[in-house]
């Protein structure tokens, strides 16, 4: 692979937030409406800073430029920003929880190219050395396939609420799949 992984930082937050954007806009065409991915970006898409400040967050880099994100967690949240309102920052335990696999992101321009199985195993391969053998993740509907090639088995798509109903606009659903994965050891 001619691109790097390397840690997210704290000072990445903002570029990280534009490529998250870009990507959502631009993979999702045909897939999700704008009005869906631009109401996921106010809170189910996004930057977790505590993903970047437990270490578990990476960027891809090609010559310094981002065009990459992704990670994992030993936290209980699944997924979401930190805009998300449904945040749980307690511990999971190896023994008996299985790490979530948390907002990876393609750069447009990138996508296809194995970057996101690169960044899918760097993350398995971290949270293995943590002690886990099961991974979870709420998949959006563009990122089915690349979990479902790297050996994650889908439950039950799922509706998302992405608002609260008001008397000038109805209540915005957008679509995922939560997926799962053992790993033997």
């Amino acid at each position: 692979m001619r691109y790097s992984i390397r840690p997210a930082t704290l000072a990445d937050k903002s570029v990280l937030e534009a490529l998250i954007a870009r990507s959502a806009r631009e993979l999702s065409v045909g897939i999700y409406t704008s009005e869906q991915v631009e109401g996921a970006l106010r809170g189910a898409f996004g930057v977790d800073t505590q993903l970047i400040v437990d270490g578990t967050y990476f960027v891809v880099e090609d010559a310094g430029k981002a065009i990459a994100c992704g990670g994992w967690s030993r936290r209980r949240t699944l997924f979401g920003s930190d805009a998300g309102a449904q945040r749980d920052a307690g511990e999971l335990d190896p023994r008996v929880d299985a790490a979530k696999i948390r907002a990876f992101f393609v750069d447009s321009a990138y996508a296809r190219q194995g970057i996101g199985t690169a960044l899918l195993e760097h993350c398995e391969s971290a949270a293995a050395a943590q002690g886990y053998t099961r991974f979870e993740l709420m998949a959006t509907l563009p990122g089915v396939p690349l979990y479902s090639a790297r050996g994650y088995l889908p439950d039950a798509p799922l509706e998302y609420p992405l608002n609260e109903p008001t008397p000038d606009a109805p209540r915005l659903f957008i679509g995922f799949v939560p997926m799962r994965k053992n790993v033997h050891c």
